[in-house]
């Protein structure tokens, strides 16, 4: 496979991805906000903004955090480079220069939400309608996951795609739970608070974990324990300990049918072992932001060996 085909594949579903999750954390700002009073809405908008990575695009076009605004400016604002709908666009750009490596069905499904969704932001989103857009987005996802899930064929192409979907997935929820301690929670004196608890099931939300940690933990919400569902337990599909797992086996497979292992191989295997020999107490002994972040710099050298293992700029 030519390495600039590999390279759309691994960037179709990292894009697809990281609007599935922008979109999920949309969900779960507008939940919160709706009940809040002006002024702490307007904090709970500021933090979707920072947990999205768009603070400094943002605030050099708006002074402050409404709602409109700021769903506006994720969701379609032309002068956002990282808009979900700048994303759908490398998504389906990604699509159309992989063409030959991807099934008919799968192209259909991300053309068909491409258009979708492009039509839906063609004007203002409002109050009554942005939740019918971050809906249709989370389901367009869903269709395309489901296209490639039942007609692409188990070679290069799909391991690829599957690689890059799992890494931004990593991504995104170790990004999430490093800005709850740090944004989030306005003080120390809210920990164990019913605000507390509603900021963990906003986590929980983001990352569409909430029923699946209920039914594990009898409804019962926790910060420790939603810390360690999200980061250990393998049983959850967004978890960092799945996505690893994930990541390496798409990688073995790739490596299976190179007949070699490549530097990626290697970084992927040393990242896993350190996940796999975590407890939920050595992680904060550790310190759960140093955690968080010498797993995203793991993410994001492993994602840079993957790229000069298969050439993808060649």
């Amino acid at each position: 496979m030519l390495g600039r085909t590999a390279n759309g594949l691994f960037w179709m579903f990292r894009y697809l991805e990281r609007a599935e999750n922008t979109a999920r954390l949309l969900d779960a700002g507008l939940r919160m906000a709706l009940t809040r009073d002006l002024a702490s809405s307007q904090e709970e908008w500021r933090s979707v903004i920072q947990t999205a990575g768009q603070k400094t695009s943002y605030e050099k076009k708006f002074d402050t955090y409404t709602g409109s605004q700021t769903w506006n400016f994720i969701l379609r604002d032309k002068e956002n480079p990282a808009s979900v709908m700048q994303m759908l666009d490398s998504v389906r750009t990604n699509a159309r220069l992989s063409r030959n490596a991807i099934s008919s069905e799968l192209w259909e499904a991300i053309n068909e939400t491409w258009m979708q969704i492009k039509e839906m932001l063609s004007r203002p989103v409002t109050q009554s309608t942005v939740g019918q857009v971050v809906t249709a987005v989370r389901r367009g996802g869903t269709l395309v996951h489901g296209a490639m899930a039942g007609s692409m064929l188990r070679s290069e192409g799909y391991h690829f795609a599957r690689a890059g979907t799992f890494l931004e997935r990593g991504e995104s929820t170790a990004r999430i739970l490093d800005i709850k301690y740090y944004l989030l929670l306005p003080s120390f004196s809210y920990v164990g608070s019913t605000h507390d608890t509603g900021q963990w099931d906003t986590v929980l939300r983001s990352v569409s974990g909430d029923r699946g940690y209920r039914f594990l933990n009898a409804g019962q919400i926790d910060a420790r324990g939603i810390v360690e569902f999200l980061l250990l337990d393998t049983r959850f599909p967004r978890s960092l300990a799945f996505c690893h797992a994930s990541v390496r086996e798409n990688l073995r497979s790739l490596a299976k049918i190179h007949g070699v292992e490549a530097r990626s191989n290697l970084l992927m295997r040393e990242a896993d072992t350190r996940i796999a020999d975590m407890t939920v107490d050595a992680v904060f002994e550790m310190g759960l932001h140093r955690f968080l972040i010498e797993y995203m710099n793991s993410n994001a050298a492993i994602a840079a060996a993957i790229a000069e293992d298969y050439r993808f700029t060649g």
